[in-house]
């Protein structure tokens, strides 16, 4: 089967609004800064390990300015 590219999205969408994951932290107030430090966590390990080194890096970095402002060996997300 074939399907257009507006087909699929739609079909996509539908499915991830059933089978999705709705509740992980990076999708609460989802800024770009929150999604992209959640997307380089989670190119390192699995969700479920992501979650906590999240939580606690969002709270002592809660924006691109704090991190920015961090020095460079107190934002490694071992130490977070």
């Amino acid at each position: 089967m074939s399907l257009e590219p507006e087909q699929f999205t739609e079909r996509l969408l539908a499915w991830f609004e059933i089978h999705g994951r709705h509740n992980l932290p990076w999708q609460e107030n989802p800024t770009p800064y929150r999604v992209w430090v959640s997307e380089v966590m989670l190119q390192q390990t699995q969700v479920a390990t992501v979650i906590p080194y999240y939580q606690r890096f969002m709270a002592r970095f809660p924006d691109v300015e704090s991190l920015a402002a961090a020095p460079a060996p107190s934002c490694s997300v071992s130490i977070c």
